[in-house]
């Protein structure tokens, strides 16, 4: 079939899975290289303990991917 012929909607459907694709081997990246990276450990990372609880609010972690992210979708969409 000629992927010119296919209706609009199908194109579209096929964009957001390649996007959930991506965002999967994105994610499964930071859970495999995560742990020797340091990710969820680093300075201004907040871990609060209990008995038999722990909540971890990670600041640090979460500053750091939003200025990798940022650089890397203004690099992505600049070159559009």
């Amino acid at each position: 079939m000629n992927p010119s012929a296919m209706p609009e909607s199908s194109a579209i459907m096929g964009r957001v899975l390649i996007a959930v694709g991506v965002v999967l081997v994105i994610a499964g990246a930071f859970l495999v290289f995560g742990k020797p990276l340091r990710l969820g450990s680093l300075p201004g990372d907040i871990t609060i303990a209990g008995r038999q609880w722990q909540a971890t609010i990670l600041l640090g972690t979460s500053l750091l991917l939003s200025i990798i992210l940022t650089i890397a979708l203004n690099l992505f969409l600049r070159r559009r």
